[in-house]
């Protein structure tokens, strides 16, 4: 990390030296300086949380029937019914006793991938 921000410090450095340290120097030297902690800002920070939110967005568009589903409380269990309107999703949590939950569409954490079972060839 250090070494992404060695020009940075330098520029500063030699800003500070080249104005005597007195203080009264021009207020626009800093602007490089400025652009790149913001530049470094948006692609450390921001543009990683926008495709976050991008491909949450992509998995629940493509929510259907019979898929299996985790909630972000650490519920599992597979989706009965999808009512994008309303903005609910029904999944069925046991199948013994046939126990649904509805919750809203942001509930959902993720969508588990079906597991390959022992008499299925690869």
């Amino acid at each position: 990390m250090f070494n992404l921000m060695r020009p940075l410090f330098e520029s500063l450095v030699v800003a500070e030296a080249a104005d005597g340290g007195g203080g009264g120097g021009n207020p626009f030297q800093f602007v490089p300086a400025l652009l790149i902690v913001v530049g470094l800002f948006y692609f450390l920070m921001i543009r990683p949380e926008r495709r976050k939110q991008a491909t949450h967005r992509a998995l629940l568009e493509g929510l259907k029937k019979n898929d299996r589903v985790v909630t972000i409380g650490g519920i599992s269990g597979v989706v009965v019914n999808v009512q994008r309107d309303a903005d609910e999703v029904t999944i069925k949590v046991d199948e013994s006793t046939n126990t649904k939950l509805r919750m809203s569409f942001s509930a959902i954490s993720r969508v588990l991938a079906d597991q390959p079972t022992a008499d299925k060839p690869e």
